[in-house]
């Protein structure tokens, strides 16, 4: 579905991702955690193709990304949602939703999103910027899933938002896979939503994966300490 081989990206002459190879499989859910600082958010900028990469390949369906822009990565299946959220804060929630349609021959928002994010229907004719965190979250997921992408990136999507909303969001995350038929690539610092949400969990520290693991074959306690250290 997604794989990325002898992967680097470097700000000038210092790498912040190494040598990194990973396959992701239709409709797996796979959770990166790592620090502050380890190159999570340089690692999705790189993949929708806001950072260039320096070596290596990223392909999708067997379709090579890496000399695409950001919009013809998302026209290929390529859905993002970055850390932040930033959503348009002047425009409705349906216009924010409808800037995603731009990809597809689409000119109105499909029924299946507002059925997924119920609270967005309500709050349709409402400006981006009077909503809560969480509700500008879930805004800046129906946005990505828009542009009706096989693949969909999520920056640290519970960065900012409640302990009840982050549940309520792990949740709608596995929804969204069952009922898209996608796959996720969830990047994170908090462990617990990670667990929820992953069928695997990698971990990279300074760039590089330094572990690979099944969501069943956890240890919680190793995870725990990368994060902590």
């Amino acid at each position: 579905m997604f794989e990325l081989k002898d992967y680097h990206v470097a700000y000038g002459q210092s790498e912040v991702i190494k040598n990194m190879n990973f396959t992701l499989n239709p409709k797996e859910i796979v959770a990166i955690l790592g620090r502050n600082g380890m190159g999570k958010t340089t690692l999705m900028k790189s993949l929708i193709g806001m950072i260039p990469s320096s070596k290596g390949s990223v392909t999708l369906q067997g379709k090579e990304l890496k000399a695409m822009k950001s919009h013809e990565r998302v026209a290929s299946g390529l859905g993002f949602v970055p850390q932040g959220r930033m959503v348009f804060s002047t425009m409705t929630v349906q216009e924010n939703i409808e800037t995603g349609l731009t990809s597809t021959k689409r000119n109105s928002v499909p029924d299946d999103i507002y059925s997924m994010f119920p609270v967005l229907q309500e709050m349709r004719k409402r400006r981006g910027g009077n909503l809560s965190g969480g509700q500008q979250q879930q805004l800046a997921i129906a946005r990505a899933l828009a542009s009706e992408p096989s693949v969909l990136l999520l920056d640290e999507p519970t960065e900012g938002i409640q302990p009840s909303i982050i549940k309520e969001m792990a949740k709608t995350l596995k929804q969204i896979r069952t009922q898209r038929n996608l796959s996720i690539i969830v990047s994170e610092q908090v462990l617990s939503f990670a667990l929820d949400i992953a069928d695997r969990i990698i971990v990279i520290e300074k760039g590089e994966i330094v572990l690979d693991t099944p969501r069943d074959a956890v240890d919680e306690s190793k995870i725990a300490a990368y994060l902590s250290v």
